[in-house]
Formats: C-alpha cells, structure tokens, sequence
C-alpha cells in the first residue's frame, strides 16, 4: 500500500489552527490543469484564495484536495484545488503557515521529462512564497 501524503493533514491543521485563533486562512494555489478556479483571478500562473468559513460555502479538505462555492465579484463559483497544486497556506493577519515545494505535472515530485529525447531538463532555482493582497 503506498504511503499516504501529510501534506493534506498539515493543510487542514493550519486552518484549523487560523479558525481557532480568528485569523483568516488563504491558501496559495499554483494553476494547472485539474485546478478549478476563476481564470479570471489567476495572475503568472497562480491565485491565493480565501479559506474563511465566512468566504466559503461547503468546503471539504480532504486527501484529494481542495473544495469549496465562493463569491468571485459577487458571482458563486464552484472551486477544485488538487493537493499537489496547494504551495502554501497561511494566516493573512502575521503571514504564519506552512509553504510547499510545487510539484510536478507528473506528481511524483519528480521533474517531467523534458521536451526533446536525450535533453536534460534545465534545473529551476526555488522560488520563494510569495504574498498576494487579495481584496
């Protein structure tokens, strides 16, 4: 049986943790193509989203990932987050949270293959987490 991830436990403790201490969960997002969210909103490939039990309407956070109905400009839209596309969630008050190491199209957390047979994949440096005002 393959181990299961602790990534999708450490997600649901911070916001528990931000819900027990009044602070406001918001949970960066780097889209791909399973990622459900507004389009609209997504900036360089990414979104951070509010996780507030006031900003969310049937959130589930479970080992698959991300679910919840949210007002986008007033509209109620349906949202999906895969785990593997979850780089962080924090509080939005002190900025406290975790941060993870986007993974791969693959989700083996091993870079996919490069485009040309035989071509090594150029390595990326790591970026660093990013905050984002989302209003």
């Amino acid at each position: 049986m393959p181990e299961r991830s602790t990534k999708p436990y450490l997600i649901r403790a911070i916001h528990e943790w931000c819900a027990d201490c009044g602070y406001t969960p918001y949970l960066s997002v780097k889209v791909d193509a399973q990622t459900r969210v507004p389009m609209e909103y997504v900036k360089n490939g990414e979104i951070v989203l509010n996780l507030s039990y006031d900003a969310t309407h049937k959130l589930t956070i479970d080992v698959e990932g991300v679910r919840f109905a949210a007002r986008f400009g007033g509209v109620s839209r349906e949202c999906s987050v895969p785990v593997g596309a979850i780089t962080g969630i924090f509080a939005r008050e002190n900025g406290q949270g975790l941060f993870f190491e986007p993974e791969s199209e693959t989700g083996t957390g091993v870079p996919a293959p490069a485009a040309r047979p035989g071509a090594e994949p150029e390595p990326t440096p790591p970026q660093r987490p990013r905050l984002q005002v989302v209003k």
